[in-house]
């Protein structure tokens, strides 16, 4: 879900604090209820530091929320955002760092690197502090860590391939909303009828028809590249498994769709 900045926020990031002073104002909005659940969201910038934009990713239970790294990346690749910050909240106010918030953090470092986008910085916050691993120095021991490097690599090219594949879809998309604009106004002063606002209709579900069928197309075949790549390699289908984080039976099922 994508968050609006509210007229005066601050649209430049410098550093934590700035980071704060958003997404304190971010979480104050959400109702009672949903203050107690976990959030975590995603800061996309450009070189600059210039917020391009915060998207919800999860919204979790009062304890944990589950993070995928794609689901993480996803918009930033679309977006082109060079730099990200994940912020999520501790809904107890303990601002300390759980093992699993250091695991997600070791996890996004690393497909950030694959995807040529920084990971700067992770933020625990509540309604009154935050704490931030950059400044703590744990984003910097982290960096360090090898411990997701020999998986991430296998699928460095795949990853790539993925970000092509994204920045031609939004070259398509703004090529069509290029292309509706001029279709209306040039329709504007016509007036349509109801067989014609029908049939419109008809192609609009048709091309988004067509649009899902591609995508599940290019998912399937992502898939199966990812899969093909490991299994050369010599990875087992357990680790393929760990590494997609989907079931074994899916590997195989991959698997069978390619022979």
């Amino acid at each position: 879900m994508d968050i609006k900045l509210a007229k005066n926020d601050k649209r430049y990031i410098e550093g934590a604090d700035d980071v704060y002073s958003i997404m304190q104002r971010v979480l104050l909005r959400d109702n009672k209820i949903d203050q107690e659940k976990e959030h975590f969201w995603m800061i996309g910038m450009n070189e600059a530091g210039y917020i391009l934009y915060i998207e919800l990713i999860a919204l979790g239970t009062y304890r944990s929320v589950d993070i995928e790294p794609m689901n993480v990346f996803r918009v930033a690749v679309m977006k082109n955002a060079s730099r990200v910050i994940a912020v999520h909240n501790h809904p107890t106010g303990r601002l300390e760092p759980s093992d699993a918030d250091k695991e997600v953090t070791d996890r996004l470092i690393q497909v950030g690197r694959i995807l040529n986008i920084t990971f700067v910085d992770h933020l625990i916050i509540s309604p009154v502090n935050y704490s931030s691993f950059r400044a703590t120095g744990l984003m910097d021991e982290l960096e360090k860590s090898l411990k997701y490097v020999p998986t991430y690599q296998v699928v460095e090219q795949i990853r790539k391939e993925e970000k092509r594949i994204a920045k031609e879809k939004l070259a398509i998309e703004r090529d069509k909303t290029k292309t509706a604009k001029e279709k209306v106004r040039l329709e504007k002063d016509k007036t349509k009828t109801a067989q014609e606002k029908a049939r419109e209709a008809r192609e609009q579900a048709k091309a988004e028809r067509e649009a899902k069928q591609i995508e599940k197309q290019r998912r399937e075949k992502l898939e199966q590249t990812m899969v093909n790549t490991l299994l050369e390699k010599g990875v087992g289908i357990e680790s393929i498994a760990k590494i997609m984080e989907i079931t074994p039976k899916q590997v195989e099922k991959i698997i069978n769709k390619t022979r």
